[in-house]
């Protein structure tokens, strides 16, 4: 069957398009060009679209226009140095309003035109960040748009939303993704955006954290990286 899957590069989007593939699906990815303070990320997703030997579609857009985020708006300052219990008290500056929801549409459409059966997101319910749009009844309310918004939804053949990941720990993830052979050396998670991972904003730390409480050392590389 074919599966659009959405694919930012970073360890969860990384790990869904690998579950996809074991699947057997035939894999689509779609990643996202928004004008984000980590454009780097969109270099990890295609080399680990590479890896897979799909090819990777960027659809481009300007989120600047309005900002409200941290990732958008340069003018508002990255949290660093968190703790996991701070990131779990709010919803951070890092939250793009409705990104997922874009994100969504654009792989919708991309699916419905290619008749796939499937599209894959790497939402995590458990994740510190505690997005909105990240959660299960945000995924079960876009799979009625899917089923209600589209041609082929009206016509009894919806396109499912597969969120492999949703219940899962950080550690889980990383387990599942060791089992299907995610090259997690090829992936990028920091929100700052440079050369080499920050360590100290609060993509990193979550992963950091993860592969530490597994025993293990994350590939990529890191600049200051504080306890």
């Amino acid at each position: 069957m074919k599966a659009v899957i959405l694919l930012s590069g970073g360890l969860d989007s990384s790990t869904v398009l690998y579950q996809a593939l074991a699947d057997g699906c035939e894999c689509y990815t779609i990643s996202f060009d928004y004008q984000q303070r980590h454009l780097k990320e969109l270099q990890s997703a295609a080399a680990i679209a590479s890896s897979t030997g799909v090819v990777n579609q960027v659809v481009k857009f300007d989120l600047r226009l309005w900002g409200g985020s941290a990732l958008t708006d340069d003018t508002i300052n990255l949290p660093q140095d968190r703790s996991l219990e701070q990131m779990s008290q709010n919803i951070p500056v890092t939250y793009v309003p409705a990104r997922n929801t874009i994100f969504l549409s654009f792989a919708l459409a991309y699916a419905e035109t290619i008749r796939a059966e499937r599209v894959y997101i790497g939402v995590n319910a458990l994740d510190y960040s505690g997005y909105p749009d990240c959660r299960p009844d945000y995924i079960q309310a876009m799979q009625e748009v899917f089923r209600l918004g589209t041609k082929l939804g009206r016509e009894g053949v919806a396109i499912a939303i597969v969120a492999p990941l949703i219940h899962l720990k950080k550690t889980e993830i990383i387990q599942l993704g060791n089992q299907l052979g995610v090259p997690w050396e090829l992936t990028w998670s920091c929100y700052l955006g440079g050369d080499i991972a920050c360590g100290v904003c609060d993509a990193c730390r979550l992963r950091l954290a993860a592969f530490a409480e597994l025993g293990l050392v994350d590939p990529i590389p890191y600049g200051e990286v504080r306890s």
